[in-house]
């Protein structure tokens, strides 16, 4: 079968009309960020922020015309809008702060039929190990007997098909849904799955957001226990859609000892805080070094500081995991941990922290 093509979506979308408007979305440059892979094309529909919730069938149209293509095997669009360049701006924000919640957020949360609990694995900075830490979490899970998934969150740098070893292609099941991959035991999805590895994602957060929002509802999960988010680094739009649109259990904070690090977890605290989602504790990764060859340890990011800024905080300390070259290498060949060496003194920290997020959201 043929690949399909940018200028055959495009064709395809000439024959959806803004209803308003009465011309074609692509004459009124509305397609904004088309990408495509291996038949999966993505792209979003920039509108007037007014006009956002009422043209929702425009979305669905535009997908509908999209898929249908020979070649398409799923198709990704979402609603993005541009604020106006007449239009207040936004109140200023101390820097690197989180952004501003609104005193009266009215978001609905998603209804997540068959998942039981959702928790976002974050950290206030990127190089911290984050999404090594969420992987290894969702397989010691699963390694106790939970359905688990994992949603790779990061839009911009999704790591997550790398680190559990996936390359296959998403499938549609005959619902209409996209199937998640497996591995390892547990079910799997991320825009890297729909994007060329190297492809620079230049979307703005409402197209960000969007995106995510059907990776997780327009996804056949199935039952599961626990689905986790691998969220990007920092504390932005994305962090805050998805605190205020999907149910979370709660939340678990990755950082490296050293203080500059923690004030910049402490930015993700005090976001979640903020928007009444609990943090179920702190993971303190790269904690130590122990040599392989003579075993001396060295601390080379300090050692102890999550512990501390867990007290200091009155929250739970959640475990310490090891600069170790075998974690990186692991999780570098898509074979974590967890998965390839279940009895490694490093499987037996995260059976250790999984243990204790698990007892803080499931207690019976």
């Amino acid at each position: 079968m043929a690949e399909i093509t940018a200028e055959q979506v495009l064709a395809a979308l000439k024959n959806v009309n803004d209803p308003d408007k009465g011309e074609n979305i692509v004459d009124l440059d509305m397609i904004v960020g088309l990408q495509l892979k291996d038949g999966h094309v993505a792209f979003g529909i920039e509108v007037e922020p007014e006009r956002g919730a009422k043209l929702e069938p425009l979305r669905k149209a535009a997908e509908m015309a999209v898929h249908d293509l020979p070649g398409v095997l799923t198709a990704t669009v979402v609603l993005t809008a541009e604020r106006p360049a007449d239009a207040e701006p936004e109140p200023e924000q101390p820097r690197g702060g989180p952004p501003p919640v609104p005193e009266q957020a009215a978001f609905q949360k998603m209804d997540l039929l068959g998942i039981d609990n959702v928790i976002a694995v974050a950290s206030g900075k990127g190089g911290v190990g984050k999404s090594t830490t969420a992987v290894n979490l969702a397989l010691a899970m699963a390694t106790e007997g939970k359905r688990v998934g994992l949603l790779d969150a990061d839009i911009y740098g999704p790591s997550i098909p790398r680190m559990l070893g996936i390359t296959e292609k998403p499938t549609q099941t005959a619902a209409g849904l996209i199937a998640p991959l497996e591995n390892y035991g547990i079910k799997c999805m991320s825009i890297g799955f729909l994007i060329e590895e190297e492809t620079a994602m230049i979307w703005r957060g409402p197209m960000a957001t969007g995106a995510l929002e059907q990776l997780i509802t327009d996804v056949a999960w199935g039952e599961l226990d626990c689905l986790v988010l691998d969220l990007p680094p920092g504390t932005g739009d994305i962090h805050l859609t998805m605190a205020q649109r999907v149910p979370l259990a709660g939340a678990v904070i990755v950082s490296t000892p050293q203080d500059i690090a923690l004030a910049d977890a402490r930015k993700g605290l005090n976001m979640f805080e903020k928007v009444d989602v609990p943090v179920l504790g702190l993971v303190e990764n790269m904690s130590y070094f122990s040599c392989p060859h003579c075993g001396e340890r060295t601390e080379i990011f300090s050692h102890g500081g999550a512990r501390k800024e867990a007290e200091k905080l009155g929250m739970d300390f959640l475990g310490e995991i090891p600069l170790d070259i075998v974690i990186r290498e692991t999780s570098d060949d898509g074979q974590p941990i967890v998965a390839s060496d279940p009895s490694s003194e490093h499987t037996a920290a995260y059976l250790n922290i999984a243990a204790k997020v698990w007892s803080k959201i499931d207690p019976n």
